[in-house]
């Protein structure tokens, strides 16, 4: 009966654990380039897009298809940026902890 009252605790501290690095991630921000910085992009930890930037040298008719490529890579850029800061954060805090091989955290 102990163990489980035990197990009953650790179970509590870790879902709080989980909901402060939850609040935490929602209110991080990456910011993506592409071409050089000539296009980048912010995200919000929630994959919110908060912020697009474009040089002026890419506003020319002829040049939509590179712009529009261009966004795309910097907002993937910025989506790989998030996930690994997640990943990070993640592991940090279930150091430690016996998880089931392919279990992943946030669920």
């Amino acid at each position: 009966m102990k163990d489980i009252m035990g197990m009953m605790k650790q179970a509590k501290a870790m879902q709080e654990k989980m909901q402060s690095l939850q609040a935490e991630i929602a209110e991080a921000t990456a910011t993506g380039q592409a071409g050089g910085g000539v296009v980048s992009v912010t995200l919000k930890g929630t994959g919110e897009l908060t912020g697009l930037q474009i040089d002026a040298s890419l506003m020319k008719a002829d040049e939509k298809d590179i712009l529009e490529d261009l966004i795309v890579a910097a907002h993937a850029d910025a989506k790989r940026k998030l996930d690994a800061e997640v990943q990070e954060k993640t592991q940090s805090l279930t150091a430690g902890l016996q998880l089931p091989p392919g279990m992943k955290l946030p669920f």
